[in-house]
């Protein structure tokens, strides 16, 4: 049988140290998807700028509900907002893997947070197809506003986590 870890094993650690390298790995894994999934939601806040000054939806794309809303968004013109709505999609699968690598590292704030963050896109990614199925300026608001408490929630943490790994 394999011992359970095979890594601390080769490098020659075992017992507590062992433990505190692969706390270690996992708290700077989590903070380098924080920033990852922060840095993106910068670039989709730009977009969903541009999405929501320039781009026209066409009257033949309201109305058929969120779902088609959002097949429409990625397969049809114009591209910024298939951009938009990708990079969307891409925020959801990195808020997972956010929150999984909170959770393998056990720390509160961080699962507290990547929940959060995880719900809060949930919901933009709903009212940003709002917009797309029946054109209502809400649902925008509403996708801004819950992507900023996504990106404060990844914010943070970055910055507690940092701060309760140097303790």
């Amino acid at each position: 049988m394999r011992p359970h870890n095979t890594e601390a094993t080769r490098s020659g650690m075992t017992g507590p140290h062992a433990d505190t390298a692969r706390q270690a790995r996992r708290i700077a894994g989590l903070r380098g998807n924080s920033l990852g999934i922060s840095l993106m939601f910068i670039a989709e806040y730009g977009l969903g700028i541009g999405v929501n000054l320039y781009v026209h939806i066409p009257a033949a794309d309201r109305g058929n509900g969120i779902a088609s809303a959002l097949g429409r968004a990625l397969t049809s013109q114009p591209v910024v907002l298939a951009v938009h709505a990708g990079l969307g999609l891409l925020l959801l699968v990195a808020a997972v893997k956010v929150l999984t690598r909170a959770i393998r590292a056990r720390h509160r704030f961080a699962i507290a947070a990547s929940v959060t963050g995880l719900v809060a896109i949930a919901g933009a990614a709903v009212s940003g197809a709002s917009p797309v199925s029946d054109s209502k300026a809400g649902a925008s608001m509403a996708m801004a506003v819950l992507t900023g408490i996504a990106l404060v929630c990844y914010l943070g943490n970055l910055f507690v986590v940092r701060q309760t790994a140097l303790q």
